[in-house]
């Protein structure tokens, strides 16, 4: 990934896209060590997920991340980058090098896990004073 994201580094932000917390289990290894951590379920989305997690990791850090999609049931393989961290709380991650396919089973999960839309209501036609 190139050294400019376009994620933001800070979670005060405006994201991309909203998060959903809508995974059973997650594995994390950081690159280049065997060591497995232990989290919380994240919080993800279409692009990255939040990693509930007391361990602190530097920016740029690559994990390779291993879940399993709470409604579909599908377990997703693919890496991401720590784009920032808060220490003692979690660390926001962005996938890098997801395959097609890992991207469009977490935009599926994604919009089953969407909550319903609220219709808005209109008044008739004939209350509206400005309508001729």
């Amino acid at each position: 990934m190139s050294g400019k994201s376009s994620l933001h580094k800070t979670p005060d932000c405006v994201r991309r896209s909203s998060r959903v917390h809508c995974l059973r289990e997650i594995t994390i290894t950081s690159e280049g060590h065997n060591e497995h951590i232990v989290v919380k379920a994240p919080d993800l989305s279409a692009t990255g997920m939040f990693i509930s997690t007391s361990r602190p990791f530097p920016e740029s850090t690559v994990l390779n991340l291993r879940f399993r999609l709470a409604v579909t049931n599908v377990e997703v393989h693919t890496r991401g980058e720590v784009r920032y961290c808060l220490p003692g709380v979690g660390v926001g991650v962005e996938f890098i090098g997801i395959t097609p396919e890992a991207a469009k089973d977490i935009a599926r999960e994604l919009a089953l896990n969407e909550p319903p839309r609220r219709r808005r209501k209109t008044a008739p036609h004939s209350r509206n004073p400005h309508r001729r």
